[in-house]
Order: structure tokens, then sequence, then C-alpha cells
């Protein structure tokens, strides 16, 4: 029986990027005769330009029948002035929320081959391989009451609130040590417990759920002096576990570790290991349309997908194999680009990946 996954390739630079993935992808499908039939749907500004809505209840429809979702990006400018309830970004909330795709994994590794793409020295990053695991369908992003009010004197107010529950925060700190029970064995959990109800919360349940890893290293680390160490010596992180917002802000300074956000793959999961995988950059749309973006983030997700959501993991170490060697004959897109290296676009990079690939 044939697995179906669901490809919206977004806004912005997603249609460029989402080309080559589904490139690779497909090569891949017939390669390891994986069985894969992929269907295609719009979310995001794509969607509201269509169906006038960020998310149409059709393709929420069909998210939910396919084994998996491969996702470009979503946003715009042209989108902003929007009613907050309809802008491109809701889409993909809902899509996080409906599906239950709480569990949120950004792996952070750094190619050898681009050691001097990243703004830290070499012997500061070299061999770095952390993994964020962020909390994706509670906190601020989702909390409520959030409005904008106008007090008596006509000053205008805005408040958010962030809310976690027992529940939601045992189940990705269970996602943590699980991951790390697969790599160092090393847990470091970040909030914000000196200040934070919140996050007082959920240091408590952390260490509570830690009891059933006693193979499994703890530590905690308050967000600002987690995001100091990031940057001073990231390779002492195996395993970073946190909520929505610290996980959004801390795995893009990550991504810098590694010399371009254009690198970094994300899965978002849910209780089953059904994903939806994205590149963790946005939309770039002052790039967009130019073959400028680098694909190798959308491609990389393919291999998450192929390994987290069908258990397929020759083809995964395959694409990842061919990147690496893409890597090695000095094809760079411009965010990646170093002296000595070779400047290619979008679709050069893609087509390169797609050629190291069959020949593997």
């Amino acid at each position: 029986m044939s697995k179906k996954i669901l490809v919206l390739p977004g806004d912005g630079i997603g249609p460029e990027i989402m080309q080559q993935a589904v490139n690779v992808l497909e090569l891949a499908n017939e390669k390891f005769k994986l069985g894969f039939e992929l269907v295609e749907g719009e979310l995001g500004g794509a969607a509201i330009d269509k169906h006038g809505v960020p998310l149409a209840d059709s393709t929420l429809a069909l998210a939910r029948e396919v084994d998996a979702i491969l996702l470009g990006a979503v946003g715009g400018p042209q989108w902003d002035n929007l009613d907050r309830a309809i802008r491109p970004e809701r889409g993909l909330l809902k899509m996080r929320s409906e599906l239950g795709l709480f569990g949120n994994l950004r792996p952070a590794i750094l190619y050898p081959q681009l050691a001097e793409a990243s703004t830290l020295k070499p012997e500061v990053v070299s061999g770095l391989d952390i993994l964020i695991v962020r909390e994706l369908t509670g906190g601020i992003y989702f909390g409520s009451p959030r409005e904008t009010v106008t007090l008596e004197n006509g000053e205008r107010m805005a408040y958010d609130t962030l809310p976690y529950k027992e529940s939601e925060i045992r189940r990705i700190a269970k996602v943590g040590f699980d991951m790390a029970r697969l790599r160092g064995k090393k847990v470091c959990s970040v909030d914000k417990a000196n200040v934070l109800e919140s996050s007082r919360l959920w240091r408590e349940v952390v260490i509570e759920v830690a009891k059933d890893y006693p193979d499994v290293e703890l530590s905690h680390l308050y967000v600002d002096n987690a995001s100091m160490q990031l940057v001073r010596a990231p390779k002492q992180f195996d395993v970073i576990v946190t909520e929505n917002m610290f996980g959004d802000i801390l795995s893009d300074q990550a991504s810098m570790l590694t010399g371009s956000i254009g690198m970094l793959p994300s899965a978002s999961l849910d209780a089953n290991n059904k994903g939806m995988y994205e590149p963790c950059h946005g939309s770039a749309p002052d790039i967009a349309g130019q073959d400028l973006a680098n694909p190798l983030a959308t491609i990389l997700s393919v291999s998450m997908m192929l390994r987290y959501s069908f258990n397929e993991l020759a083809a995964a170490e395959a694409i990842e194999k061919a990147v690496s060697e893409v890597l090695d004959q000095g094809l760079r897109t411009g965010d990646i680009f170093s002296e000595g290296m070779q400047k290619v676009g979008t679709a050069q990079m893609g087509a390169a990946v797609v050629a190291a690939l069959a020949k593997l």
C-alpha cells in the first residue's frame, strides 16, 4: 500500500526550495522503492490567495489522512496588514495544534566543510551536534486571554498569556529524555524559573520525569544564560528541551553556529511519530524568486521525515551523504559561501544533491 505525503510549498522561497526537495524525494522514492505518493496543497499566504483563509478545511482534512507532511515556509509582507486571525502564520499554528504536533526536533549539526562559514571560531564549533527539543503547541503562542485594550487615559496596553499544563510539560520532557538516550545521554532543560510561574512548574515536572531516566544526566539553565552558553561553549550541550517561545529563539541562534539557518531542518511530531517536516528558516520574501535560497535545510527535512516517520534509515542516510558530498565539491549558496568556494543558486544546489544521490 502506498504511503501518502502532503507537500505544502507555501510562500516566499517556499516553492523554490520545495521543488528541489521534491526532486530529491522522488529519486529516493524510486531508488529505494519506498512506495510514496505525493499530493500538493496550500498553506499560509498561498492558501489565503486561493481559499481566503490560511488553512482551508479541505487541506486540513488531507493533512489528517496522509502519513507525513513536507512544508516549505509561510508568510510575506503582502499579508501583514490582514486581521491577525487570518494571517499566514495562523495557518501554520492551526495545523500544529489540530494535528497535535507537540514535539519539535531541531538538530544543529555542523558539517565539517562549513566550519569556516560559522561566525564563531572553528575550534569552538567543529564537531557540534546539538538537538533542540521544543514544545510546539502550548505556551505564549497559543495562550489566552490575549488582547490589546485602550486604558481610561487613552493609552493602549497589550498582554499575552503563557500557560503550561503538567501533562504538556511531561510529554515534551519524555521526548527530550528519549532522544538523549539515543545520543550523548545529557539533557539541559531551559526555563526562566527565577521569574516565571510557568517555568517553575516546568522545572518541577522535568525533575520528576528525570527519575525515570537514571542513565541520563539532567541540568537546568535560565534562558538568558543558555543563549550565552550557546555562543560561548556550544559543544557542552547534547539535548536541550524547552518551551515554545524559548525554543523558537534558541534554535534560530543555534542555527548560526552551523553557518546558516539555511542548513537547519526540523521535525514536528505527534504522539505516534506522524510529523510535519520543514526547514527552520522563514519565507525570506526579500530573496524569493531569485534562485538565491539555500534548499539544503528542506532537503535535510526530507531525510528527517524518512528517518522519524517512515523508519527508512538507508534512504535518510543516503540523502545526508549526498548533501555532504555536494559540500565536499565546494558548492555553496550565498548564505554559506566562503572564499575559494563555488557560488551556486537554488536549482544548481538541488540538482547537485540529486546527482550525488543517483551515484550512491
